[in-house]
C-alpha cells in the first residue's frame, strides 16, 4: 500500500512539474509560469479516473493526434514524392523545403541568399568529387587533381573562405586547341584550374534547379536525366508522324558570341543574390592564357567550363519557347537543332522566324551550314552524329571517319601487343561505339565487321614477317570463326541480337 501511495505522489508531482502535450500546450489548461498549485492538478488526474470522464479525455486526445499524424505523414508523403522527381538535385543544397518552394514557385520568381549554399563544406565536398570523377588536364596553376586531393579539407576551406568573404577571384583560362571530330579543323577548349572547377560546379549545384524547372521540353543537351539518345528518338518519332520537311540550323562560333550582358540579363530574371550574379560575372569575364598571350574575353562562354553548358541553355531558352509558341517542332541539343515541318512553306516560316529571333539575340546562323531539305529524298541531314535520309539512319561521315581512327590506332601493324591484349582494347571501343550506333541500318554493320578482321589479319601477317594487308589466303588462314574464337566483338551479331529483342518486346 505504501509503495502504492508512493508511486501515486510521483506520478503526481511529475504532472505538477509541466507535463505538456506533444503540440506544445500544458495538458493542466494553466500557463505554466502561474504555478500550478498540488492541489488542482491532483483534482484534475482523479477527474479523469471516472469511466465517462477518462473516455472523454482520452478521445479528445486520441482526435488530435489522429489529425497531427494525418498531416505529417501527408507531408512526408508530399517531400518524398517531390524529392522523386528532383533525384538529381545536390542533397547538400536543395533540401525538402526548398524543393517544396522551386516546385510552388517563390514570389516574384527570384530567389535570394543563395551565396552561403554555394560556399557551404558540404557542397564544395560534392563539387569536388564531381571533379575528382571527370578528372581533365591542370589549369594555368599547375595543379592537377590528384595534387589538389592530397590536401583536399584545407584547400576546400580555403575555397569556402574567399567565397564567404567575397575574395574569391577565378584564375585565367588556358585555352588549348583539339581537333574536331572527323575534319582537319579545330575548335578552341578552356581549362579552368581544378580550384576554379570546384567553385562552377558548386554553383551549378545551385543554379541549375531554378533554371531547370522551366527549360523547354524539346532541349536536351546538357540536361539531367536526358541525352542524345532522346533527342534522336524524338527526331525519329516526328519523322514517322510525316515532319519530313526539315530546317538543318547551326549556329556559328555560338560559344564564343554570346551576348554577356544578355546572359547576366537572364541569369538575373531569377537570382537576385547580387554576389552569386557577381560569382557568374567573373567567370565570363575571366582571362584566358594561349601560350605567352593573355586576354579578356568580351562576350562568349569558356568552352570547357562547368558552368558553360548551363549558361548557354539559359541563353537559348528563350528560343525554345519562341519556336513552340508558334507550333513549330523543334529538338535541340545544345547548340545544335533541327525544326520539323509538315509541307516545304512551313519550313521556310520555320527558317523565317528562327532567323529573326537570332538577329534580335546578336547570334548568326551560318549561311553554308543552314539548309532546308526534304528527308524523304536523297540527300538527308544529320543531327548529333547520324545521317537521316528516306526513313533510315546510319553514321554519317564524320562519325565513321573518328571510328576508324580508333581502330587504326588498336590495330597498327607493328602494335607489340599480344592478340588477346588488342582484341581487349578493341573491344571497349566497339561496344561503346555500337551502343550509340546500334540503330543505324542493318547495312552498316557487315562492311565494318569485315573492315576490322582485314586489319587484325594485317597485324598477324605482319608477325609472320609478310608485307601489306590482309587478303587472299589470309581469309583461310584466320577465318572470321577464328576472331569469333578470340573473342572479337562483332557488330552485326550485336546488331542482329538488338532486333532480335525488339521483335520480342513488339509481339
Amino acid at each position: 500500500m505504501k509503495a502504492t501511495m508512493g508511486r501515486h505522489r510521483c506520478m503526481e508531482t511529475e504532472w505538477q512539474e509541466g507535463q505538456v502535450h506533444e503540440s506544445g500546450r500544458p495538458l493542466s489548461g494553466r500557463d505554466p509560469g502561474r504555478g500550478v498549485t498540488a492541489s488542482i492538478v491532483a483534482r484534475k488526474r482523479r477527474n479523469g479516473r471516472g469511466a465517462k470522464g477518462r473516455r472523454e479525455v482520452e478521445d479528445g486526445m486520441d482526435r488530435r493526434t489522429e489529425e497531427e499524424l494525418a498531416a505529417v505523414s501527408a507531408e512526408t508523403k508530399q517531400a518524398r514524392d517531390i524529392r522523386a522527381r528532383w533525384n538529381w538535385v545536390e542533397p547538400e543544397v536543395w533540401t525538402d523545403r526548398m524543393l517544396t518552394a522551386l516546385e510552388q514557385g517563390v514570389k516574384g520568381g527570384q530567389w535570394f541568399s543563395l551565396m552561403d549554399k554555394v560556399y557551404s563544406a558540404g557542397n564544395l565536398r560534392q563539387a569536388f568529387r564531381g571533379v575528382q570523377a571527370n578528372g581533365g588536364s591542370a589549369g594555368v596553376d599547375h595543379e592537377t587533381v590528384e595534387m589538389f586531393a592530397r590536401h583536399e579539407e584545407a584547400n576546400l576551406e580555403k575555397i569556402s573562405r574567399a567565397l564567404r568573404r567575397n575574395e574569391y577571384e577565378p584564375a585565367a583560362v588556358k585555352r588549348v586547341w583539339i581537333p574536331k571530330p572527323g575534319s582537319k579543323e579545330k575548335r578552341p577548349l578552356g581549362i579552368p584550374t581544378v580550384r576554379d572547377r570546384v567553385v562552377q560546379a558548386a554553383l551549378r549545384h545551385v543554379l541549375e534547379p531554378i533554371f531547370e524547372r522551366d527549360f523547354a521540353e524539346h532541349s536536351y543537351g546538357f540536361r539531367p536525366n536526358r541525352g542524345c539518345k532522346d533527342a534522336l528518338r524524338r527526331v525519329d518519332d516526328l519523322l514517322h508522324q510525316g515532319y519530313t520537311w526539315v530546317v538543318d540550323a547551326d549556329l556559328k562560333s555560338y560559344f564564343d558570341t554570346i551576348p554577356q550582358e544578355e546572359l547576366m540579363a537572364r541569369v538575373a530574371g531569377k537570382v537576385s543574390d547580387g554576389r552569386v550574379l557577381q560569382l557568374v560575372q567573373s567567370y565570363l569575364r575571366q582571362g584566358v592564357l594561349e601560350e605567352a598571350k593573355y586576354w579578356t574575353p568580351e562576350q562568349g562562354t569558356p568552352q570547357g567550363g562547368v558552368i558553360s553548358p548551363l549558361l548557354s541553355n539559359i541563353y537559348l531558352d528563350p528560343l525554345d519557347h519562341y519556336m513552340a509558341a508558334r507550333e513549330i517542332e523543334m529538338v535541340r541539343y545544345a547548340d545544335d537543332f533541327v525544326l520539323l515541318c509538315r509541307t516545304e512553306s512551313q519550313a521556310q516560316t520555320a527558317l523565317a522566324e528562327v532567323q529573326r529571333w537570332t538577329a534580335q539575340a546578336e547570334l548568326a546562323l551560318h549561311p553554308g551550314k543552314t539548309r532546308i531539305v526534304d528527308a524523304t529524298q536523297r540527300g538527308g541531314f544529320e543531327f548529333l552524329g547520324y545521317h537521316f535520309e528516306r526513313g533510315m539512319k546510319w553514321p554519317r561521315a564524320k562519325s565513321l571517319a573518328k571510328f576508324k581512327t580508333t581502330v587504326r590506332h588498336h590495330t597498327r601493324r607493328h602494335n607489340r601487343n599480344s592478340l588477346p591484349m588488342i582484341l581487349s582494347q578493341l573491344n571497349r571501343s566497339l561496344t561503346g561505339w555500337f551502343q550509340y550506333f546500334q540503330h543505324s541500318h542493318k547495312t552498316t554493320f557487315p562492311l565494318l565487321d569485315s573492315w576490322i578482321r582485314m586489319r587484325l589479319r594485317s597485324v598477324l601477317r605482319c608477325r609472320q614477317g609478310r608485307r601489306g594487308g590482309g587478303r587472299g589466303f589470309d581469309h583461310s588462314r584466320w577465318t572470321n570463326a577464328f576472331f569469333a574464337e578470340q573473342g572479337l566483338f562483332s557488330l552485326c551479331a550485336a546488331h542482329a541480337s538488338v532486333r532480335q529483342s525488339l521483335c520480342k518486346v513488339t509481339r
